[in-house]
């Protein structure tokens, strides 16, 4: 079945799976992990690693030989001001306008400030950023993100390296209900490649991911699988799945049958 490319503003990525960098073994790990993922796009906490490092073995390196578009993102970032000004100073050291904006609210739960991300979110789009917002799978939120001009919206499915999956698929449903105009990314809480799989079936448009697959006990096996287990998803819901029924349906009709 053909399918159109995933577009991010003025991007078109082969791969709807999107990968971080974080806590990886080694460097050889990370490369081989993101290379069996098939990503086009890896996202980068700008407050965690040494971007400025271009020597060879380092991240940048990594990056740039694999030929993949770097999202930088404001991981770590507490306030508006300090989302905000990673973002500029990413843009600043040569790394181009596209940012996840991460506004954290609660420190134990690391869910996003909702108010902190759509003023973010806000700011940057005014400054000419191509903005990527981490955030509650609120449908409000979502819209009001849509209408402050974000590039894609990317709701969670769960807390942020917890593994859980979706816990609420009727949020995310009512989200793609209402938002058509840019993509839809489930952004953290996946856990396995059935995971990933649900969140391409109901309609999204990508899956971001870092924990589920660096934290596996075999990160490029699970790379792999989520690979595939994305790629699945699409396909399923792009073929229309089966209306659901209380009673059997049977496999063979039996109209015309001999008597």
């Amino acid at each position: 079945m053909n399918d159109t490319p995933l577009r991010i503003g003025g991007l078109e990525l082969s791969s709807r799976l999107i990968v971080g960098t974080g806590k990886y073994a080694t460097m050889a790990q990370a490369d081989a992990a993101i290379r069996a993922s098939g990503t086009r796009m890896v996202t980068v906490a700008l407050r965690r690693v040494n971007l400025t490092d271009r020597s060879e073995g380092s991240l940048f390196d990594l990056l740039q030989r694999g030929g993949y578009h770097v999202l930088p993102n404001t991981a770590g970032c507490y306030t508006v001001d300090d989302a905000v000004r990673t973002a500029m100073l990413a843009r600043e050291i040569g790394l181009g306008s596209l940012c996840k904006v991460e506004v954290i609210g609660d420190p134990k739960t690391l869910f996003p400030d909702p108010i902190g991300t759509l003023e973010a979110s806000r700011v940057l789009v005014n400054e000419g950023f191509t903005v990527l917002p981490y955030c509650t799978d609120d449908p409000v939120l979502c819209q009001r993100l849509r209408d402050v001009g974000c590039a894609a919206v990317m709701p969670l499915a769960a807390p942020i390296g917890s593994g859980l999956g979706i816990r609420n698929p009727t949020n995310l449903r009512i989200i793609r209900e209402q938002i058509t105009e840019v993509p839809l990314i489930v952004d953290a809480g996946v856990g396995t490649a059935s995971d990933a799989a649900v969140a391409m079936e109901l309609g999204f448009d990508g899956v971001l991911m870092n924990t589920a697959i660096a934290g596996a006990a075999d990160p490029i096996g699970m790379a792999t699988a989520m690979r595939l287990g994305v790629e699945a998803g699409r396909l399923a819901f792009l073929s229309g799945r089966i209306p659901r029924r209380l009673y059997a349906s049977a496999s063979s009709p039996l109209d015309g049958l001999l008597a």
